[in-house]
């Protein structure tokens, strides 16, 4: 019996010593979280103060580098970098801010293993942010651009540092990762104000090719959507199975919309000309040869 009573002292006082150690590990870690409010205080200053700091370094690099003379895209490059500098700055002195044992130097060895760790994770994550760096910085691509990218054609709204907004023209939004558009070839359709334009047309094979030449391209120098300062060019350019096949060739607005546009007015007006003229635009011909003849046969109707 006393043996029992003596177990049962014992685990009393061991529960009170569990009790008492988890009071004075709890009762620590309140005097420490109060001890280190200060640095939480001002590792969140220093926090807002970077975010100032990122945003002003914005707006200022955005009006400061307004006047130089170099590519938009540069430009907006530049002043992300800058930010991107700013904050990782600012992250490591909050660091440091939190963590007063923390050197500079081991905060520096720190983020240098946390950056391969996060690289190998995220590894397409940075191919897309290296390639948008690249983009911004070498690729003739700016915001109101119309490209074409492996079927998709569409107006550049945004290019950030890790994905590109392209406007399809059909309205939709289409948002790609910038390895996409940096891996394969892009057609940067409004490169220039002016594209050129080919479109094929026809006549018949007993029409004098010359004159139907002629009067193509005389229409043509009476669409106003041409650009005046390029030249037109119309050639025959083969022998069709049912008409001789004529090349046009033009300038115009490099838009898709604008390019459109053109085509609808040369086709209207060479159709026009065409037929004033009396020249035929054929469609396919066919002629049947049988090897025997074939009977004729009359059919006698009755009067009703």
């Amino acid at each position: 019996m006393a043996s029992n009573e003596g177990s049962t002292l014992e685990s009393i006082d061991s529960l009170d010593e569990v009790q008492a150690t988890a009071l004075h590990t709890l009762g620590e870690m309140v005097r420490s979280f109060i001890e280190h409010l200060p640095f939480l205080a001002g590792g969140i200053l220093t926090l807002l103060l970077t975010w100032g700091l990122a945003r002003l370094v914005s707006g200022f690099g955005t009006r400061l580098l307004s006047k130089w003379h170099k590519r938009e895209s540069v430009k907006e490059l530049i002043v992300r970098l800058l930010s991107i500098i700013v904050w990782v700055m600012g992250l490591l002195l909050t660091a440091i801010v939190l963590f007063p044992g923390l050197t500079p130097s081991k905060a520096l060895g720190g983020l240098g293993l946390v950056s391969i760790a996060v690289g190998l994770a995220f590894k397409d994550i940075f191919e897309n942010f290296f390639a948008g760096i690249l983009i911004l910085w070498r690729f003739p691509l700016e915001r109101g651009d119309y490209i074409e990218c492996e079927g998709l054609v569409g107006k550049v709204e945004r290019i950030t540092v890790r994905m590109s907004y392209i406007r399809e023209t059909n309205g939709e939004l289409t948002v790609v990762p910038n390895s996409f558009l940096f891996k394969n070839p892009v057609t940067i359709l409004t490169n220039e104000p002016s594209r050129r334009v080919m479109l094929t047309t026809g006549v018949a094979y007993d029409v004098d090719v010359e004159e139907a030449v002629k009067i193509i391209t005389d229409a043509m120098h009476t669409c106003e959507t041409l650009t005046a300062d390029k030249p037109v060019q119309v050639f025959p350019s083969s022998f069709g199975s049912s008409s001789i096949d004529i090349e046009l060739a033009w300038w115009t607005e490099s838009s898709p919309l604008g390019v459109r546009r053109s085509t609808g007015e040369v086709i209207t007006t060479v159709k026009a000309a065409l037929d004033k003229a009396g020249i035929e635009i054929p469609f396919p011909y066919r002629t049947l040869t049988f090897k025997e003849p074939l009977p004729i046969r009359q059919e006698a109707h009755s009067a009703n």
